[in-house]
């Protein structure tokens, strides 16, 4: 027989069943469209997370004094002393692939303007802070470097900290706040950018000069750490490499001794965060791929069945000249053909599953090309890999018996 009258036999034989075909493919439909779904979402969840970490600060490098963890164990505080202004020197003056650096110093306590008062974190930092975290200003003027060197008393705030100490909409910049009862003069309010990807409220924060913070908040000679981006991400690797080496030079550190310091970039925390969902995208995905499956082993299931149903066909087809070959070409396309047509309805199905997770319950999906593709050729393989035995079977049968068989 031809390929073209073995593909309209087996069309035709599917069509004659249309119920039990259907049943038949629901497995493969249902693995199809789950596998496409779990990788969107696991993509979506990759580019989400990209795209947060991103938000935080572009190609941040972060500078910390001491080991935060070691053996278990976490370093006293005087490791976490170690850390000094002339260290933010020797990295700004040596580092050639930084854009943007700030030594930076925190503390918390209340913002104050009235009778309203707000727990809150003050960040005490350099003219080129914004830079680094990509902040903008929604009024105001960031403070200068001149104000830096005389201690001054002048802060940005953050959106949430105006809603919280200036709650009758009254205009902050120019008015005057106190943190921890030192006054500081409001010069600019930061424009709004929400929660992180760790949920911690972005506009909830006080910006000051570090020395100010440093001097009159503090009380303080050291740096919590120091801030700085890469000038671009493909640099930020050897930016990390090339800072490591300033500071081990800048302690006397010998290469026996291990860092008195940490530095981590941006890119680092995407990749762990992006490993992770791999990781989590690759278990629901076998999870999905046992319907698929169990819907390779109802192929087989329904093929014995239409071999057995069919065996008097069967033996009629070989009595008149058709090959074991016609027969198990016949049966192996009609298996084929149920599980390709299974895998083009969960292709669709798996689309809309994507369109209705993101449209209603908000997950960032995206369909990757390559997870269509991959799920046409396990489609495919299924239907050969669990039709190939009852098309065997199939061919194999003695016509004479065929005949026989009631």
């Amino acid at each position: 027989m031809r390929v073209f009258n073995l593909l309209k036999v087996a069309f035709k034989a599917i069509v004659l069943n249309k119920m039990r075909s259907l049943l038949t493919m629901l497995g493969i439909i249902i693995g199809v469209a789950s596998v496409i779904a779990m990788l969107a979402i696991g993509e979506g969840s990759k580019a989400s997370i990209r795209e947060s970490i991103s938000s935080m600060g572009s190609n941040i490098i972060t500078i910390r004094p001491g080991a935060e963890v070691r053996g278990g164990v976490r370093g006293s505080a005087s490791d976490m002393q170690t850390l000094t202004f002339e260290d933010y020197e020797a990295i700004r003056d040596e580092a050639t692939l930084l854009s943007h650096i700030t030594p930076m110093v925190n503390g918390g306590g209340q913002v104050i303007n009235g009778s309203n008062n707000w727990p809150s974190t003050i960040y005490g930092v350099n003219p080129e802070y914004l830079a680094i975290k990509v902040v903008d200003l929604q009024s105001g003027s960031m403070f200068t470097q001149a104000e830096v060197q005389s201690a001054a008393k002048v802060a940005l705030i953050g959106q949430t900290v105006v809603d919280n100490v200036f709650p009758d909409g009254a205009e902050p910049v120019g008015q005057m706040i106190r943190f921890n009862n030192i006054p500081f003069k409001v010069i600019g309010v930061l424009e709004e950018k929400g929660e992180n990807t760790f949920g911690q409220d972005q506009d909830d924060v006080v910006i000051a000069p570090y020395t100010t913070v440093q001097k009159r908040i503090l009380a303080i000679d050291y740096l919590n750490q120091v801030m700085a981006s890469a000038v671009s991400e493909e640099d930020a690797p050897e930016a990390v490499n090339q800072v490591i080496d300033i500071m081990r030079t800048q302690h006397k550190l010998t290469d026996a001794e291990e860092d008195n310091f940490s530095v981590r970039s941006m890119e680092e925390l995407i990749s762990t965060f992006s490993s992770t969902t791999e990781m989590l995208t690759i278990l629901l995905v076998a999870v999905a791929s046992i319907s698929l499956l169990i819907g390779g082993i109802g192929i087989m299931n329904i093929m014995y069945v239409s071999v057995k149903e069919r065996t008097k066909e069967i033996g009629l087809r070989m009595a008149i000249g058709g090959r074991g070959s016609d027969i198990l070409m016949q049966f192996l396309i009609e298996a084929i053909l149920i599980s390709i047509t299974g895998g083009l309805l969960g292709v669709v199905l798996g689309l809309g599953a994507t369109v209705f997770i993101e449209k209603f319950l908000h997950w960032p999906t995206s369909v990757a090309l390559y997870s269509i593709v991959v799920s046409f050729a396990v489609c495919a393989i299924t239907g050969i890999f669990f039709g190939w035995y009852p098309a065997r079977k199939a061919a194999a049968l003695d016509p004479i018996t065929a005949l026989r068989y009631e």
